[in-house]
């Protein structure tokens, strides 16, 4: 695809995790991660570029200026000299939630921004691309290092963002159009086993070091783990339909008190099965990227919310994990799976062997509250901003997405999102209490 008489196709990003070595590594670097928002965006119509389906999705035109703005905001204007800026009314536009820089523009009314046109803002990442290659020739102290690598994170964060964004529009659009037209890979049948896990204290979290990662990763220390067990696969479309038909929905000793008035409180679209799901006769049919199918039995149940997630654990007898028991179960498996580079932008088909299975997919809910680690230390400056202050009233999930970037995904890596939310690529394991040989 080309707009303007740009290409904007590009290939999947290397790592933003890599020790940059020289400017000519990072310049490579940073064009790679730019590029591949482009690649993500290039299967859109120019109308799909401005629509926000909810005031918790952006439209893919705000996302593409947004993280531009990041890069204009907190390496251009402190460290680039003679900078001029593109366009002063963009430094409220686009600017999140970052109140130490200025005020930013209505998280809920982006939609409303016909204009800067599409045009306007795929000009004004070109104008930033080219400020930020000759601050990355001319500059290569320790910070502005730091701060490309932050942004560059930020980026593919943004895109998955678009891509779950995406979803949610032409999800919600009666035509179910496809984002992408391919067919989708095999399933595979699998046998869910258990993992036991002794327990005991146990390293969490990681330190500073040469590979980039984000403030609430750290720092590491030391956490104390009952006995317990890790379900080998994810919660399948099959179980999941299970407790549907078991009058999961309708059941209020398995729902956590605010969920079960989530549901009680919903009118016209009160939940009975997961986001993008619709029954025909005897069939689940769901919304995929790639447009609506059967839902497959063998693939992971995706876009559940933690309430829904926990009430099917308790269906099951089981619980979800902490987010230390995943991590720990996590932490000497490579990281491997169905991410966003394999461009299949859905679950695929598990294999059950061993806890090989915790990373890609879906994003995995815990029963964690999304807090600050002993001795947390937030990013200096307006970067504090990035993570620390929404540490209140949301869970963590763990292992990354079909959406997600592969090199941006770690053992450590913590993300978070309020119970309800369901338009995120999100899903279930089972986690079960074991009995210590202590306590009988």
């Amino acid at each position: 695809m080309s707009y303007n008489g740009r290409n904007i196709n590009a290939g999947v990003p290397v790592s933003a995790n890599l020790q940059l070595e020289n400017e000519s590594q990072l310049a490579a670097l940073y064009l790679s991660v730019r590029n591949q928002t482009l690649a993500l965006c290039a299967p859109l119509e120019v109308e799909d570029y401005q629509v926000q389906p909810m005031a918790d999705a952006s439209p893919p035109k705000w996302h593409l200026a947004h993280v531009t703005w990041f890069f204009e905001t907190f390496l251009l204007k402190p460290f680039s000299n003679n900078y001029r800026i593109f366009d002063p009314s963009f430094e409220r536009l686009f600017n999140s939630y970052y109140n130490g820089v200025g005020k930013p523009f209505s998280r809920a009314n982006r939609g409303f921004l016909s204009r800067p046109t599409l045009a306007r803002v795929l000009e004004y990442r070109h104008y930033v691309d080219e400020k930020m290659l000759e601050l990355i020739q001319t500059s290569m102290i320790d910070e502005i290092s730091f701060r490309i690598q932050l942004g560059l994170n930020h980026e593919q964060q943004h895109q998955e963002l678009i891509l779950t964004d995406i979803k949610y529009n032409l999800g919600n659009n009666p035509l179910r159009p496809m984002y992408v037209d391919q067919k989708a890979d095999d399933s595979l049948e699998f046998n869910a086993r258990w993992v036991e896990f002794d327990g005991g204290l146990v390293e969490s979290g990681t330190d500073a070091g040469q590979e980039f990662v984000f403030d609430n990763e750290m720092p590491r220390h030391q956490v104390f783990l009952q006995p317990f067990r890790l379900s080998t696969n994810l919660v399948s479309n099959g179980e999941f339909v299970e407790f549907i038909e078991d009058g999961g929905y309708e059941r209020p000793e398995l729902w956590l008190s605010d969920g079960w008035a989530g549901l009680q409180a919903q009118q016209d679209q009160r939940w009975s099965m997961p986001l993008y799901w619709r029954k025909q006769g005897d069939n689940y049919f769901e919304y995929r990227l790639t447009g609506e199918q059967l839902a497959d039995p063998n693939r992971p149940v995706c876009h559940v919310s933690a309430y829904e997630a926990d009430a099917y654990a308790r269906w099951k007898g089981c619980r979800l994990p902490t987010e230390h028991e995943w991590e720990h179960a996590a932490v000497d498996a490579p990281v491997e799976g169905n991410f966003v580079d394999s461009k299949l932008f859905h679950p695929s088909g598990q294999s059950g062997e061993g806890m090989q299975s915790q990373f890609g997919n879906v994003w995995e809910w815990t029963q964690s509250g999304y807090g600050a680690y002993p001795s947390f230390k937030p990013f200096d400056g307006q970067l504090g901003e990035y993570n620390g202050k929404f540490m209140a009233n949301q869970l963590v999930l763990r292992g990354g997405s079909c959406a997600s970037p592969r090199s941006h995904i770690r053992p450590t890596y913590r993300n978070f999102f309020y119970p309800p939310d369901r338009w995120q690529f999100s899903g279930i394991r089972l986690a079960q209490d074991l009995i210590s040989k202590e306590r009988l």
